[in-house]
């Protein structure tokens, strides 16, 4: 018989419970803990908050447990309005943003975790390294060698204009990416949705003259067409893009410039 050891301090175990004394309208935040100076094990802490003293959307909660509960909690954030990307985590079993998530959304408790697949740094903090290497490879940002307009700028046509839209609104969160069977077990080569969405970004700018050199650093079986259309990156993406989509047109590119 096959006998696996996991690795040390791998197992999450039950941590601490935070009660709100005196509190009426309560409800329970379980929040993955872990720090690697200490040598412990993970553990789920349980926070009891008083929701008559508490925003309504979960950064808000994650606030009031740092601020005046457990001043340990260690996690990212930054804008609070949904375009930074910081607080992107794991809640109740799916990627978002904390600061856009109302805490109303969920029935019972509400269990916090970091970004799957990716190293934890601590607590709520994942290792975001990896993935903005990937997104510098792509070369993101505009290049045309032809010399600019007299004035300075190089215009789009409303239609031109209209190609970008779910494109540039995405805020290099990772939520799609890390949810991403593919981007799991091949995230060494494998770009991911965010990373070839931001690539799609370029190839459909009319003002980008880079187009056949984009297309060939893409033209790779992982890179690329590591992609099975699982359709998660969609499905969890919280500022409603369609990272699906935008691969499914790099794919198309390639094809008709390959044939043509």
């Amino acid at each position: 018989m096959v006998e696996f050891t996991l690795p040390q301090n791998s197992v999450v175990k039950k941590g601490k419970t935070f009660k709100a004394k005196g509190a009426t309208n309560i409800r329970n935040f379980e929040v993955y803990r872990w720090d690697p100076d200490s040598g412990e094990n993970p553990r789920i802490d349980t926070y009891e908050i008083d929701m008559d003293h508490c925003g309504p959307m979960v950064l808000d909660a994650i606030l009031k447990i740092k601020n005046e509960i457990d001043s340990g909690l260690t996690f990212r954030r930054s804008c609070r309005e949904g375009v930074c990307g910081s607080c992107a985590m794991n809640i109740n079993g799916k990627n978002t943003l904390a600061c856009t998530k109302a805490i109303a959304d969920y029935n019972g408790t509400v269990k916090i975790f970091p970004l799957p697949h990716m190293s934890v740094i601590k607590d709520l903090v994942a290792d975001m390294t990896h993935f903005f290497d990937q997104y510098t490879s792509i070369k993101p940002w505009l290049t045309n060698d032809a010399e600019p307009p007299a004035d300075g700028e190089r215009l789009q046509s409303r239609e031109e204009r209209a190609k970008l839209d779910g494109l540039y609104e995405c805020v290099l969160c990772a939520c799609c990416s890390t949810s991403c069977p593919s981007y799991w077990w091949n995230s060494d080569k494998y770009l991911g949705p965010a990373i070839l969405l931001q690539a799609y970004r370029w190839l459909a700018d009319s003002r980008d003259t880079n187009d056949q050199e984009r297309l060939d650093e893409l033209n790779e079986s992982f890179k690329l067409y590591r992609c099975h259309t699982i359709m998660n990156c969609t499905d969890t993406c919280p500022k409603g893009l369609n990272p699906a989509k935008a691969i499914a047109e790099i794919k198309k590119q390639l094809v008709q410039r390959d044939h043509s």
